[in-house]
């Protein structure tokens, strides 16, 4: 009975807000098409794919192709690779929008704020491949990094992309120098929503603007940052393929050979599509349960969480 009445509150309900479900349904219906309905493809992790057979005629492997890459020669050195640049690009990127953020709320010359925003914002919108051929011809034995290198008194061109060691600061200062500007706008939009009686309050109190940012601004900004760095930790081993791919050379891929990579020269180049489908599930699912620990661990710590 019980059940009966919940289900006949819930049609009643549905039918009295018909409209704004009706809005809902091509949303509904886009994400079952392309999201959900296309994940019984995984399946094809746990068998021996074969095009002529199709999904559901190939035979199971079950977890072989799971362990043929845990005990693969790489697989340190690919799982390494992937959480030191995520893990030190979130270390790097993450703190510079909210400080970038903190310092342009506290600009009063308008002109300068528009200025310095439309300065910092631009580069996001330059594409990978050309922001790629931009780092690779400034930092070519020729380019202008190497001429300035020379020029304060080095001896050799520095061959900044054959090394490994210098790999990850290219990737790293390459993201700070085109997201931070664009992450910044959340930050912006949240400090934005600050009542300004507030910050009136404080200064009459005699608050510096060092103790108003530490005291209302930061505090205001908070929720935000901690939903973005949930989804950040939650993507930690979902490190961009296009850049690092197009900045791969023979000579730096100790370094640049992440599991993004590494699936699609092994999926596609070499058409071994359910091992590289198994890859990609074991990233999936760590990225997973990072997501889920750390939304715990913030809904313990704060009242922010995103579920």
């Amino acid at each position: 009975m019980k059940s009966e009445n919940r289900l006949r509150k819930r049609l009643k309900l549905i039918s009295n807000n018909y409209q704004l479900y009706l809005f809902l349904l091509p949303t509904i219906v886009f994400f079952a098409i392309f999201a959900y309905w296309p994940m019984y493809g995984v399946i094809i992790a746990f068998k021996d794919f074969s095009v002529t057979k199709g999904i559901m005629g190939s035979p199971w492997a079950g977890f072989e192709h799971f362990e043929r890459f845990f005990h693969s020669y790489n697989f340190k050195e690919l799982i390494s690779n992937t959480l030191g640049l995520s893990v030190l690009g979130l270390i790097v990127t993450f703190p510079l929008p909210i400080i970038l953020a903190l310092s342009l709320n506290q600009v009063t010359n308008l002109n300068f704020k528009k200025f310095v925003q439309t300065t910092v914002y631009a580069p996001f919108f330059i594409s990978t491949v050309v922001l790629s051929g931009m780092i690779l011809v400034f930092l070519s034995p020729t380019g202008i990094i190497n001429q300035l290198i020379v020029h304060l008194g080095g001896h050799d061109p520095i061959l900044f992309m054959s090394k490994p060691e210098y790999f990850k600061a290219t990737y790293i200062l390459s993201d700070v120098w085109q997201g931070t500007g664009f992450s910044a706008i959340v930050y912006l939009a949240a400090l934005a929503g600050v009542n300004p009686e507030i910050h009136e309050a404080a200064i009459v109190d005699g608050a510096t603007k060092w103790q108003r940012i530490l005291n209302v601004d930061l505090p205001s900004i908070m929720p935000t940052a901690i939903i973005l760095l949930i989804l950040a930790v939650g993507n930690i081993m979902g490190v961009g393929f296009e850049k690092a791919y197009l900045l791969q050379t023979p000579t730096n891929l100790p370094s640049s050979e992440i599991i993004s990579t590494y699936v699609y020269k092994v999926g596609l180049k070499q058409s071994q599509y359910s091992f590289s489908a198994a890859v990609g599930l074991f990233n999936s699912v760590i990225n997973l349960i990072l997501l889920l620990s750390v939304n715990k661990a913030a809904k313990k710590l704060s009242s922010t969480s995103l579920f």
